[in-house]
């Protein structure tokens, strides 16, 4: 189908848990829930951070750490925080498993840890226990969808300065990063990509041609949906941006998130009100775009 007809629109999604990662996500995101809920604790006890820190006798400055993400949490600490903010003791033993240690650290994630930029560090360590990323790609498909060729490409343009073997650790990380796709239980990946994104060449023919032939076999599984939004929608609510929506299983979707890239880092939105306009964006995107029947037909016609 051509690009610039637009047929009867994609329905929008129902904001509902895919329900198949593996019961116990990482480390990361179970201690950033361990401290949003203590957090929430000591606020509905209606202490202020002094007030709670003289209690169970730390250092304000400490407990501000400890909310802010800086500092980690001892079972000690979890327990007396717990007690002073009026936790009964079987949510106390609930917060504590939170930050129990198990084997579910990635080895990626070891051997790429002095090659993954400061802004970016966050990032893949909650990519990977996300239940569903939402994905608008204005310029470009997301990471865990760009091949290596297409990503080296990237890496050159984008970091002309990185020696070889730099750039060549960049683009084995991005690779890395998509054995979520791979694994028994699949994230789920929901991506919109400008039209832009399939049209602009990257690298010579061949690069292109593969990227696009990548992204044609990667829609056509369960766990993932590709849509196109075509030039002829027109004006549409993500023109200001990119951006992806990182949405946690149950349990832990009060974690969800939205993660902005720019040309100097990160920016993270993590406000139920921002979460819900980004999710509202990208719903709207769904329905502008092609479906994915005609997103296919259109990748299989640029191959």
């Amino acid at each position: 189908m051509c690009a610039g007809t637009l047929s009867n629109p994609t329905p929008p999604i129902t904001p509902q848990r895919g329900g198949l990662m593996a019961a116990r996500p990482g480390p990361t995101l179970r201690r950033r829930k361990l401290v949003k809920e203590l957090t929430a604790a000591r606020t509905a006890a209606g202490m202020s951070i002094r007030q709670l820190a003289a209690e169970i006798d730390l250092q304000p400055g400490t407990l501000s750490k400890i909310e802010g993400g800086k500092q980690g949490l001892t079972v000690r600490n979890i327990k007396a925080i717990g007690r002073a903010s009026g936790l009964s003791k079987a949510k106390i033993d609930q917060l504590v498993l939170l930050a129990a240690d198990d084997d579910n650290n990635s080895d990626w994630l070891v051997e790429f840890r002095e090659d993954i930029p400061e802004w970016f560090e966050l990032y893949p360590k909650l990519e990977q226990d996300a239940d569903e990323i939402w994905s608008y790609g204005s310029e470009l498909p997301h990471g865990l969808v760009q091949t290596p060729a297409f990503a080296e490409v990237l890496a050159r343009i984008t970091f002309p300065d990185l020696a070889d073997e730099q750039r060549r650790r960049s683009v084995d990380l991005r690779t890395a990063r998509q054995a979520i796709l791979e694994q028994e239980h699949p994230t789920g990946l929901k991506i919109v990509l400008n039209e832009a994104v399939i049209r602009r060449p990257i690298g010579d023919e061949e690069v292109m041609r593969e990227q696009l032939r990548h992204l044609l076999s990667l829609s056509e599984r369960p766990n993932i949906d590709i849509q196109v939004l075509p030039f002829s929608a027109g004006a549409h609510p993500g023109m200001k941006t990119g951006f992806n929506l990182l949405r946690f299983p149950e349990g832990f979707d009060d974690m969800d998130c939205v993660y902005l890239e720019n040309a100097n880092g990160s920016v993270w939105q993590e406000r139920p009100e921002d979460v819900a306009h980004y999710s509202d964006v990208f719903t709207r995107l769904q329905v502008q775009a092609l479906s994915g029947d005609e997103t296919r037909d259109l990748l299989g016609s640029l191959t």
